[in-house]
């Protein structure tokens, strides 16, 4: 089966899918016993959610970067994660979607939440040909994050270590046999039209964002 360019793949019920984000210990320590973001979480900074386990492993080198040593899985609302997407903007211009730079600027300033779509990664970190999806969340976005959308945190950097210590053992299929299950993810029609381009929109690519 050919996996479209652009496509949500998440682990998700009825009601939540699950995000990643790496932090130190100094962060992710308080708002794991919390079960919340709290201090020194700062809310009024730009927070980056990834529904793909692979890519945020791709990004924190399987909990080994400095400042990315411990790994949450953040379970959220399913209708947060659609409101964001409903109201985002992608990080860069396309000129098939926007009019022109002038107005990708303005829905970049005016926007909550923005949206990249990044090369999916092997659980050896090498690139695929499609994409995967990253957000980040400020302003309202950030705020509805912490205190509306969060269901639960679950530190899973024992997962990202286990799995790096089958692929250092050269077993790479003990190694996926670890990760999350993650499939594609269904949107309601018209979310996420601003992060797509018109042809995208005119063919209704659902139930998962494609290109």
């Amino acid at each position: 089966m050919t996996i479209p360019l652009r496509q949500i793949r998440a682990r998700y019920t009825a009601d939540t899918l699950t995000v990643y984000q790496a932090y130190p210990p100094e962060i992710a320590g308080p708002a794991v016993a919390a079960g919340r973001f709290v201090p020194p979480f700062k809310r009024d900074r730009m927070t980056w959610i990834k529904p793909s386990f692979r890519w945020m492993m791709y990004r924190c080198g399987w909990a080994r970067k400095a400042g990315q040593e411990r790994v949450l899985a953040v379970e959220i609302s399913r209708v947060g994660f659609e409101w964001a997407l409903a109201h985002a903007c992608l990080s860069g211009y396309e000129p098939g979607l926007h009019a022109d730079r002038d107005d990708w600027a303005r829905q970049l300033r005016s926007s909550p939440a923005r949206v990249q779509w990044d090369p999916e990664r092997t659980v050896r970190a090498q690139p695929l040909p499609h994409r995967s999806l990253q957000m980040g969340l400020t302003g309202e976005a950030a705020r509805r994050y912490v205190d509306e959308w969060l269901v639960d945190i679950t530190d899973v950097t024992a997962t990202a270590h286990a799995i790096r210590g089958r692929l250092d053992a050269d077993d790479d299929a003990g190694a996926e046999s670890l990760l999350p299950a993650e499939r594609p993810y269904p949107l309601p029609d018209g979310v996420g039209d601003r992060v797509r381009d018109r042809e995208e929109r005119r063919c209704g690519a659902f139930p998962t964002i494609c290109r």
